[in-house]
């Protein structure tokens, strides 16, 4: 399809019921493209796929009530399969297209890394919004291009330290996937354990798009300490919490806003994923107290009916409302430069009890973070 390497038959298929009954737009109909580069097969695909779906149902409800200043929003997504080289390659045929005015949920922090080293946000003049990383390298120094949602590791890592602290738990190991996502997790847990005039026990790597933690599990065990920071996506992470909970290991474990509390629990097992600590970066989806969350369920409802109530989708959702707006705010011939204007005049913007905010020198929308923990069914419990 054009130059865009879109997702694998394999990937397509399991979306199949996520994408199954959109009503695609009209051939003569004014479109906005919205281009992204999404981890639909490898490690992460279950996560890819929860983040395509929540943009997709909220583009899907704004072309139902007439898109865009009469244009409909056509989310057009490529698979990187978490792998650097492939973010770069699809994302520089995407931007090639003029008709892309910008681009939406990417994930890895080295990844979008990667695109900022080779320039090619800048080159290609687009806004990302709502990128599936917290990492640092991406927040400072300032880069103009780059549109957070979510708060960064260091606000994440920070939250949970303080928790530990404050019960007591000062020996603190961390599990880490070894590239820049895992490293900015690691020097978060670094500074805040610094802050208190404590030193990390241990630390434990893995290699990228693997999970190969045995090394890790038998280093962390060894050590005998009161917590276990895991800066982990899916696989490796559910790889570790069996393997260190069948070997005897009882230190409180917890992990990073990636992982996906379903996935963990069918990978890893109830048994050994019951009590993790999850950080979360986006308010509860699971109870419709805010009206965001109202009309996320109601949405997902709509359009993925077969779809559950996912953090990583809401994120996303959120993300949607946010650039939907901004197209709004652009007018109705929006370029890439009209929409990095328009998100910058988003200073206060209420998405329905969740307020975010840019600037033209601030690019951080939300600092949110609070802890969950799966119980006893499986289910994330505040």
């Amino acid at each position: 399809m054009d130059k865009v390497k879109t997702w694998s038959r394999r990937a397509a298929a399991a979306l199949a019921v996520l994408w199954g009954g959109a009503t695609a737009p009209s051939l003569h109909a004014a479109e906005i493209v919205v281009g992204q580069v999404a981890p639909l097969t490898g490690v992460l695909a279950s996560t890819g796929a929860q983040m395509v779906l929540g943009g997709k149902i909220y583009f899907d409800w704004v072309n139902a009530q007439g898109g865009v200043h009469g244009a409909t929003i056509r989310q057009e997504v490529a698979d990187d399969a978490y792998k650097v080289a492939d973010t770069v390659k699809l994302t520089r045929e995407m931007l090639a297209k003029p008709e892309v005015v910008a681009l939406y949920g990417f994930a890895g922090t080295a990844n979008i890394t990667q695109l900022l080293a080779d320039g090619v946000l800048q080159e290609g003049g687009a806004a990302l919004v709502a990128p599936y990383t917290g990492g640092e390298s991406l927040r400072n120094p300032f880069n103009p291009w780059i549109f957070h949602v979510r708060a960064g590791y260091v606000d994440e890592t920070e939250h949970m330290v303080q928790q530990l602290t404050t019960l007591g738990m000062n020996r603190v190991a961390v599990m880490y996937q070894d590239d820049g996502f895992g490293k900015a997790g690691l020097a978060g847990v670094e500074a805040a354990l610094a802050k208190r005039n404590l030193k990390l026990v241990v630390a434990a790597g893995y290699e990228r798009n693997t999970d190969k933690v045995d090394e890790a599990v038998k280093a962390i065990k060894a050590a005998d300490v009161h917590a276990v920071i895991m800066i982990a996506v899916n696989k490796p992470a559910a790889a570790f919490i069996q393997r260190y909970r069948e070997q005897g290991g009882g230190a409180q474990l917890y992990n990073i806003s990636v992982v996906d509390p379903t996935e963990l629990v069918k990978l890893a097992g109830l048994k050994n994923a019951h009590g993790l600590g999850i950080s979360q970066v986006v308010p509860y989806p699971y109870r419709p107290q805010l009206p965001v969350v109202r009309e996320y369920q109601s949405l997902l409802k709509k359009y993925a009916p077969e779809a559950e109530v996912n953090y990583t989708s809401f994120e996303q959702f959120l993300g949607a409302k946010v650039l939907v707006e901004a197209l709004r705010r652009a007018g109705p011939a929006p370029t890439r430069a009209k929409v990095v204007k328009a998100l910058e005049s988003l200073q206060s913007f209420d998405l329905g009890g969740i307020t975010l905010g840019y600037s033209p020198t601030n690019r951080i929308g939300s600092r949110y973070v609070e802890v969950t923990v799966i119980g006893s069914n499986g289910r994330l419990m505040k």
